[in-house]
């Protein structure tokens, strides 16, 4: 049997993407989820404090409006039971096959399929969607010796909740992100804590709160209350855009809060000192919490700078001394600029993707990729944010692709593959946008390749995306008509 549309991952995307192509009346319709959960980096990220850093209005679908969150930023398991909710109220979550990773998918031109190799057997579809997301292969550093320790050791994106940290030495390793979320929660259970920072983030203080119950009532019952509630968050946090790709001054504003929350937050010089970031705010991602200074200020927290040099059975060594301990946390990251790996996948002539994009990723509009018919992508290249609600983006995302197989059906098409001309003049025209922006002055993130191409990011607002991808151009793809009797 041939399915109109498989799509890879149960995240945002995926399930977002299948209720759209429900709603347009295309039923016949696969998710692969190598996990036995949906969810994405929600259902993968469990480490204590996590929780997302766009506020709770803006971080969800706007065909289902949630107004009962019970925080500003909205945690984890009340994200990840969101998403549920939407799989189950929108029927889509019976389409999702868990346990099954997809190892490779080939196009066949001639019969206008994809056939797709997965763990759990072979299927064939005239649509592959990938939401893989970009965050979802962590990664492990390369220091000598990692093997070699005899404690507990994990990812943060594989937390370990067998793990009774009581009373334990603590090594972190990493400030990104989870780290600054991870550090306050597990110092109140530590004996001992010693965060190793490889570079200072900037950290800005989180206006979090609590809803109250009039608040989420108003919210519920109160017409247009929350739509208010949704454009004028989106509206604060559009305006940030500015200073990310046109105006790098108008970053000072935000610098502020930072200088403020570092001053507040660390008496010590210092340690304020080793604080401070040594690249331009928003060159890397600008990090919220409110209690990761004051964590570091505690006795039994201690941050180290020295790069580290071996990881020894019993601990972290750097050049000045060795650290004993009992667990360590890597909170070191993802994998962000390969995309589909490690799923091999072949398009028109057996070319395989990883050789298209060995100079770095490309897809038109971040979305559909030269010489891979009816493969679409879901946060691709270009189309990660680092201003607003990537939700926005994959939901802009989800009405192309719909455009996409509807022409598929309405015009009888076998496929449409998007033009090359047409690729390489839009990376260009990202290309050249981004070297005005702040991502490419003078710091190394996982925005970009290790050979400093920024290939993740969208550099301007995220409504001229929207009108962008409002509708396929037919002038942008070569297409074949069906094959039929």
């Amino acid at each position: 049997m041939t399915h109109s549309v498989v799509i890879i991952g149960s995240g945002f995307g995926g399930i977002g993407m299948a209720i759209r192509l429900r709603e347009a009346g295309i039923h016949d319709v696969v998710i692969l989820e190598k996990a036995e959960g949906l969810g994405g980096t929600w259902r993968d990220n469990t480490y204590p404090g996590a929780a997302c850093d766009v506020p709770s209005h803006l971080y969800s679908f706007s065909f289902e409006p949630k107004t009962d969150w019970s925080r500003r930023f909205p945690p984890q398991a009340e994200i990840l039971d969101y998403l549920r909710h939407c799989a189950r109220k929108y029927g889509v979550l019976e389409k999702v096959r868990f346990g099954t990773e997809v190892t490779e998918a080939r196009f066949d031109e001639d019969g206008a399929v994809w056939r797709i190799s997965t763990t759990a057997g072979e299927l064939e579809s005239r649509v592959l969607v990938s939401a893989c997301g970009q965050l979802n292969r962590p990664v492990l550093p390369e220091i000598a010796g990692r093997e070699s320790f005899t404690g507990t050791s994990f990812h943060s994106a594989r937390w370990d909740h067998g793990a009774d940290l009581r009373g334990k030495r603590i090594a972190v390793i990493g400030t990104g992100a989870s780290a600054i979320q991870i550090v306050p929660e597990i110092a109140e259970e530590a004996a001992e804590l010693r965060l190793f920072q490889r570079s200072a983030p900037y950290v800005i203080d989180k206006p979090d709160r609590l809803y109250r119950g009039w608040q989420k009532a108003a919210l519920k019952n109160v017409p247009g209350l929350y739509e208010l509630s949704r454009a004028r968050i989106y509206a604060l946090y559009e305006a940030r855009a500015l200073g990310f790709i046109k105006y790098p001054k108008l970053m000072s504003l935000l610098e502020n809060r930072f200088r403020n929350a570092l001053k507040d937050g660390i008496e010590d010089p210092a340690l304020r000192e080793a604080l401070i970031p040594g690249y331009p705010m928003g060159c890397k991602r600008i990090l919220i919490s409110s209690d990761y200074y004051p964590t570091l200020a505690r006795p039994d927290v201690d941050l180290i700078t020295d790069p580290i040099e071996e990881i020894t059975p019993s601990g972290v060594r750097t050049a000045e001394r060795e650290y004993d301990v009992d667990v360590i946390v890597y909170a070191t990251g993802f994998q962000t600029t390969e995309f589909l790996s490690p799923m091999k996948i072949a398009g028109r002539d057996g070319r395989e993707l990883n050789e298209a994009w060995r100079d770095g990723a490309q897809a038109h509009l971040g979305i559909t990729v030269s010489g891979f018919p009816n493969l679409f992508l879901l946060y691709g290249p270009y189309t990660n944010l680092g201003h607003n609600s990537i939700i926005y983006m994959l939901e802009s995302q989800f009405r192309y692709v719909l455009g996409c197989v509807e022409a598929l059906r309405k015009h009888g098409f076998g496929w449409i593959d998007v033009r090359t001309d047409v690729q390489d003049a839009f990376t260009r025209e990202m290309q050249e946008r981004l070297r005005s922006t702040v991502w490419q002055a003078g710091c190394q993130s996982w925005y970009m390749r290790a050979d400093g191409k920024v290939v993740n990011n969208w550099p301007g607002f995220t409504f001229a995306y929207r009108r962008a991808t409002r509708r396929p151009d037919p002038r942008h793809f070569h297409a074949r008509k069906a094959v039929t009797g």
